[in-house]
């Protein structure tokens, strides 16, 4: 399809390409703000699309970069909008950025979390000690997140341990947070971006998406191979950039923060760029019905 001529979906493969790499596909790793809902609004065509995938015995997964609610808001909130899934569907940046410190900083126990209050229920619960902000205080390491009760205080605290040198860790990448409000949510690479300007100090790490971790722990967990897998988002440098890394499908879907511009100017680009999940849908029930 010339890119000149889109109407709901764009893939630079060859369609029959397409179509035998879709239908290998068993598991969908699904983003969720600006790809399933629109911060408190769920989209219309979801349900229907989770539906689709259960009909056509694909399973799915739920992964977010946003660590800024706990695993139980998540599933609170998806219940609320009549999504019901057992706990190990869902996957956060938050819990990503904990199974890495266990791995890589096992002496690590007092963080100083620039989070909000349910991501740091969250590293409670996980057996670390949440530091205070006391002037002169240096715990074992700094984890910055998107904090949207982010106080002043606080960033300058999160500051002075990063120039003190100790691990520093970023949850995620993302500049800003989609949401149907009229404003812009500064989110954790933003936050990093201050801090760096502030002190010459990047994270030693970046968490969450783009990483392939989120992937590869789905592989693990449901013994699949990475071209099983397909990662569907609104965003290339985090959605797309993931299943690349993982070796995996990538879906853009324009229902969230990228433009049709932008998709279509990114090189790479994703596999297959669709409108909206609907059409990713419509596009798996095909390869499905078409394997021989």
């Amino acid at each position: 399809m010339d890119k000149n001529t889109f109407t709901d979906c764009y893939s630079p493969l060859a369609h029959e390409e397409l179509m035998t790499r879709l239908a290998a596909i068993r598991h969908v790793a699904l983003d969720m703000d600006g790809t399933i809902y629109m911060g408190s609004t769920l989209f219309p065509w979801t349900k229907a699309f989770l539906a689709k995938l259960d009909a056509l015995g694909i399973g799915y997964s739920f992964l977010t970069n946003n660590p800024s609610k706990n695993i139980d808001d998540y599933l609170h909130k998806l219940e609320g909008m009549g999504i019901g899934v057992p706990r190990e569907r869902m996957y956060t940046s938050a819990l990503a950025t904990i199974d890495h410190i266990r791995t890589h900083h096992p002496e690590a126990k007092r963080l100083f979390l620039l989070g909000t209050p349910s991501m740091i229920a969250e590293f409670e619960a996980a057996g670390f000690e949440s530091a205070p902000a006391t002037e002169g205080d240096k715990p074992d390491m700094l984890v910055v997140a998107f904090d949207m009760t982010l106080a002043y205080p606080r960033l300058c605290h999160a500051a002075w341990l990063a120039a003190q040198g100790i691990p520093y860790v970023a949850t995620n990448p993302d500049r800003v947070c989609p949401t149907d409000r009229a404003e812009v949510l500064v989110d954790c690479g933003s936050i990093c971006k201050c801090i760096e300007y502030a002190t010459g100090r990047e994270p030693d790490v970046v968490l969450g998406k783009p990483d392939p971790g989120m992937l590869t722990g789905i592989a693990a967990r449901y013994g699949l191979q990475p071209s099983e897998i397909a990662m569907a988002g609104d965003r290339i440098y985090t959605d797309v950039a993931t299943a690349r890394n993982a070796g995996s499908l990538g879906v853009l879907v324009l229902s969230g923060e990228t433009t049709l511009e932008t998709a279509l100017a990114s090189d790479p680009g994703p596999d297959l760029t669709a409108r909206t999940l609907r059409e990713f849908g419509e596009l798996l029930e095909e390869a499905r019905q078409s394997r021989p």
